[in-house]
């Protein structure tokens, strides 16, 4: 039976209006009643989805978790406590930064606690703000206010995806230790290599001493990639990228507005 879900926020749980559809929600709260771990495991920080923690009945609680940064942190949800945090070298996010400046991309650095946001259009800027707070950088050319902060990752924001990976080729390249992946069909995420979605899952079920076997994972893009090969049962949702189809192992009917996370529950916990 399975025991813990690890999903994915944006284009999976969350309908493309950012909210939770009800379908998802009753289905979510159906599988807690029956002991199963709901665990967000998103790329965005734990702080800004506390919003998503509050319509699912899970913020502010303990033996509650939350998988954030793509697997760089994993917090209980009383009082955000911290279990596991992994960060880049400020020497690394100043050097990430000004290859980002050279390709003339969005920028954004993940601190743990707030998202700095440098060269965003107003595309860019009205997708962060439906889903993060954040503050501009005004000056590219003194990132001092970084050195002590605990940095997650840097992305690199474009819609044009050949564009970004002709950028990840050059950071591959220059031989930087990262793991690399891509979210939302428009950013390449860089975290320290080893810390992904997959290895986050792993790390809180041996916490919870629970069986990968006894796991499920749901997601649409590559940054869920290695969850879903990690997981027991790895879900691509409907409008999953196609380029991962291969690897999981059941795809939804339902895409992510019309609660295909609830779809996955009625079916693989509650055996509707």
């Amino acid at each position: 039976m399975y025991k813990l879900i690890a999903c994915d926020l944006d284009e999976t749980l969350l309908s493309d209006d950012v909210t939770i559809s009800q379908r998802n929600i009753d289905a979510i709260k159906a599988a807690l009643n029956k002991g199963i771990k709901f665990v967000p495991a998103t790329g965005r920080g734990y702080n800004s989805i506390q919003n998503v923690l509050n319509d699912l009945d899970l913020k502010d609680k303990a033996s509650e978790y939350v998988i954030s940064f793509n697997g760089g942190c994993i917090t209980e949800n009383k009082d955000n406590r911290i279990i596991k945090f992994a960060g880049l070298e400020y020497s690394e996010v100043k050097a990430l930064f000004q290859i980002g400046r050279e390709f003339d991309v969005c920028i954004h650095v993940n601190t743990k606690n707030k998202l700095f946001i440098y060269n965003a259009n107003d595309d860019e800027l009205n997708y962060v703000m439906a889903r993060n707070s954040f503050e501009v950088i005004k000056d590219p050319d003194d990132l001092s206010f970084l050195k002590n902060e605990d940095v997650a990752k840097v992305i690199y924001g474009n819609t044009d995806l050949d564009y970004l990976s002709r950028i990840e080729k050059v950071i591959r390249e220059k031989g930087y230790n990262l793991d690399i992946s891509y979210s939302s069909n428009r950013y390449l995420e860089l975290n320290p290599q080893g810390v992904n979605k997959g290895q986050g899952l792993h790390e809180l079920a041996a916490n919870l001493d629970i069986d990968l076997a006894d796991t499920i994972a749901i997601g649409d893009n590559f940054n869920d990639l290695s969850m879903i090969k990690t997981a027991g049962l790895g879900v691509g949702m409907k409008n999953v990228n196609p380029k991962i189809k291969q690897y999981c192992d059941f795809i939804t009917n339902s895409d992510n507005n019309e609660g295909g996370v609830g779809e996955v529950i009625e079916k693989f916990i509650l055996d509707k």
